[in-house]
Parts: structure tokens; sequence; C-alpha cells
């Protein structure tokens, strides 16, 4: 008995390193065509802008996805989290661009400090919410998100030879900058103005494979299962020992983390980023991706993403019914992504993948 338990958890552990390795080189390889596409010139400028974007709502969906797919809790304030890193990471980067000149080194300590922040913040928020389920726990974190964007709006931040100088419900002025070397980094409503951009597409393709990395391992760990149980049922979880709210949290904040990661490559990659960019409405749209591509499964909030910020820009064409074309494509999609049919036709193939996969074995 004992030998056959130890034989079902390597083939799971192979079964995992097998899921993961197929997610980074299939990643890996659109990555490469895209690059070869884009120095060939054969992407339009439009397009190319929207690389670095479409690698942040990527990792947001991921993200969100191990909130709502994994974990069963609906969370209507990711972008909370993704402006906590962005503008976290703007200071950072534009703290230490005198004392940095590498900008990808500055990228990197940006993003970890962004990741932190986020972190934290996700910590802060999810100690008195995750008690909460259910509609309670989405109206939460819906005003956690709102909250969030209008205290960065009463935020002043500036840098001189003193350091950095934080002010909050006043103006640029009460933040006592030298002339010669003062510098305002984030300026109350008006946001952050000035930015260096730092981020690249191989910045983004990068965070994507560590976002890959980091979910697929505690979806497939111990920790995951735990996860995975308290999603199915909670009151059963409890009984068998599982600490439901440490589960929840460690979801709920390597989310949060992720998020505060993607918030940095978004807005290291423009020249200005104000709080409002991150509303109610951010938080829908990576939702969308979410719930499109299918709850808990990864491929599906990567292929949305991609698809659902290319398609405007496919669509232009269209003219001023490009927005309505969008809308319909989007019902279609969901519409057929919901049909008993092919949800069917997926469980057939699932069932018969893993049949020829045990005879393989």
């Amino acid at each position: 008995m004992t030998t056959i338990l130890k034989l079902n958890r390597t083939t799971d552990s192979f079964k995992s390193l097998l899921v993961l390795f197929t997610y980074l080189v299939a990643v890996t390889i659109v990555f490469f065509i895209v690059q070869w596409t884009l120095n060939a010139g054969m992407m339009s400028r439009s397009l190319a802008g929207q690389l670095i974007p479409i690698c942040a709502y990527i990792v947001m969906a991921i993200s969100l996805n191990l909130t709502v797919g994994i974990l069963g809790e609906l969370s209507l304030g990711h972008a909370g989290f993704m402006s906590v890193g962005a503008f976290s990471g703007v200071i950072a980067a534009a703290s230490l661009e005198g004392i940095i000149p590498n900008p990808v080194l500055r990228l990197i300590i940006a993003m970890v400090v962004g990741a932190i922040c986020a972190g934290i913040a996700g910590i802060l928020i999810g100690i008195p919410v995750l008690r909460l389920k259910g509609d309670y726990l989405a109206i939460v974190t819906l005003a956690f998100g709102e909250i969030v964007v209008n205290l960065i709006n009463t935020l002043y931040v500036g840098i001189d030879s003193g350091g950095l100088r934080f002010s909050m419900l006043t103006s640029v002025q009460a933040l006592g900058l030298e002339p010669e070397t003062g510098r305002i980094i984030l300026n109350g409503p008006v946001g952050a103005t000035g930015i260096t951009r730092i981020s690249t597409f191989t910045a983004g393709f990068m965070l994507i494979l560590v976002t890959l990395f980091i979910v697929l391992n505690l979806i497939n760990s111990r920790t995951g299962r735990a996860i995975l149980a308290v999603r199915d049922n909670r009151i059963s979880a409890e009984s068998v020992g599982i600490n439901v709210t440490k589960y929840k949290m460690i979801a709920f904040v390597t989310s949060a983390v992720l998020a505060g990661a993607a918030g940095v490559l978004f807005a290291l990659n423009t020249n200005t980023v104000v709080a409002t960019q991150f509303n109610f409405n951010m938080s829908i749209l990576i939702l969308v991706f979410v719930v499109l591509g299918g709850l808990g499964k990864i491929w599906g909030s990567i292929i949305a993403a991609a698809v659902l910020i290319i398609l405007p820009e496919a669509l232009r064409g269209f003219s001023a019914y490009r927005m309505l074309v969008y809308a319909i494509v989007l019902i279609l999609v969901m519409l057929l992504t919901n049909s008993p049919i092919l949800k069917i036709l997926w469980a057939r193939w699932q069932t018969r993948s893993s049949l020829n996969g045990g005879q393989k074995a």
C-alpha cells in the first residue's frame, strides 16, 4: 500500500512538472514568434505598443484566477493591488535613477518593491476581509479598490538631495523641495508624470514565466490542494483540520503580490500614470478575462487577456462600430464557452486523454 501511494505521488509530481514545462515552452515559443515579427517590421506600431500592456494584463488575469477560480472567492478590487504596485514601483524607480543607471536592474528592484507593497496591502485587507464570503467579500474588495484610488489622489511625493518627501491632503508646495535638485514624482490627482520608460517586452515575458511558475507550483502543491478543498467544501475542509483562513490568505496575498508586479510593468511603460486608470472598470476588465477564459483555467486567462486587448485594435477598421462588434464577440464567446454540448465534448476529451496517459504509464 505504501509503495502504491509513493508511486501515485511520483506520478502526480511528474504530471505537475510536465504541465509546468508545457506552459513555459508554449509561452516561450509565442515570445520568440512575436519578437521575430517585431524585429522583421511585420507588426503595426499600434499593436507593438500593446505588447507590454498585454503582458501586464496576462499576469493580472492569472493572479486574479488564483483568487476567483482556484480559491473560489469573488474579488472586485484587484486593480487596487495593481495601483499600489504601480505607484510604489514608480517612486522606487525614480528614487534609484541617479544611484542605479542600469534600467534593467532598476526595473527589477521596482518590481520587487511594488510586489512587496501590494503584498502588504493584501495582508492588511485580507485579515478582516477573508472572514467574509460571497457578496460581502466582493463588496468589501470593491470598496478597497476605490479607497486606494482616492488615497493616491491625495498623495504628493517628491525627491531632492535630502531624499524622498511625502505629503497628503495639501499641495506640492508643502513638500518643501529644494529649487535646484527637487523633483516631483507623484502630484496628487495629476498622477506621476515624466516617468522614465524602462519596461520592455522581454521583462513582460519573464514576468509571465515567473507568474506561471509560482501559480502552477502553488496549485499542484499540498497547499494548492488545501486551497481547492476550501473552495469545494469549506465545512469539510475545516472538519479534517485545514486552517481555512491561513490557506485563503496564502492565495489572496500571492494574487496581490503578482498584481503589484504587473502594476509596475504597466506603469513604467508610460510617461504618465494616474490613479483613475486603476478604478472599478479596470477590475471588471480583468474579471472578464478570467470568466471568459474559464474559472480555474490558466490557459484560458492567458488567451482571453491577449485576445481581448488585441481585438479593439483589430476592429479599428469598423470605426464607430468597433466597440459594438467587440461587445457582440464577447457575448458570443460567453455563450459558446457555457454551451452544455461543448462542456460534454471537453469532458470526454479530458477523460480520453487521462485514459491514454494511464495506458502509456
